[in-house]
């Protein structure tokens, strides 16, 4: 006896796994961070802190980002960079390594607090238009530190002489990055840029060595 059974049903199921993605991607940005031992609530704070800064940046005109978030960066990277070569390279040349590590780390929180104060305290944007006076002190501060301690990190080598030529590299890699944005924003040619920040970095470097030597 034949028995004939129905042709099993086909059942599509469609899984949208997009908006998924994009809705997770703050808390999985939390979980990142959390994992490797940052706190939830600092976590939750340095992500909303990012999104308010890339709304306050998407809902400027060229102008108002250049006026607001480029420059104030700028002027931090550019005097971190600059102005802690000499304490750098003196102590590099005097005392060796380790020494110039601490001096550079130093002089960066120094600096950073500094420019960070003289940013926030010098204008408060209302006459100037150029924003909230805050986060113009925050950019320049943080600009600073990161401007000053990129070319410090090659001194937690040992080997004085080896930590010098690497910080020779990082130190024209920071001019270079300099010029590229002075480039990219203010529109300042690159050949000119370059010549320009390189002669600062030169100089405030040989007056380092120079003081080193002593």
């Amino acid at each position: 006896m034949k028995i004939n059974q129905a042709p099993a049903r086909k059942i599509n199921q469609v899984v949208d796994v997009g908006n998924r993605t994009s809705t997770d991607a703050p808390a999985m940005r939390r979980a990142m961070l959390t994992t490797i031992g940052i706190p939830l609530s600092v976590a939750t704070s340095a992500d909303a802190i990012r999104c308010d800064l890339l709304k306050r940046w998407r809902g400027q005109g060229e102008r108002s980002q250049i006026l607001r978030f480029v420059q104030p960066s700028l002027i931090g990277l550019i005097d971190g960079t600059i102005s802690t070569l000499a304490p750098i390279f003196a102590a590099a040349f005097l005392a060796g390594s380790h020494a110039a590590f601490l001096v550079g780390l130093a002089a960066s929180l120094g600096a950073a607090i500094s420019m960070g104060l003289s940013e926030a305290l010098s204008d408060d944007g209302e006459l100037s238009g150029r924003g909230n006076s805050l986060v113009r002190g925050a950019l320049t501060g943080m600009a600073t530190f990161v401007g000053g301690t990129f070319h410090a990190l090659p001194f937690l080598i040992s080997d004085t002489q080896t930590a010098l030529n690497l910080a020779y590299i990082v130190v024209g890699l920071e001019l270079i990055t300099i010029a590229w944005v002075r480039r990219r924003f203010l529109q300042v040619p690159l050949h000119r840029s370059l010549v320009q920040v390189t002669m600062g970095g030169f100089v405030v470097a040989g007056l380092g060595a120079l003081i080193g030597h002593a």
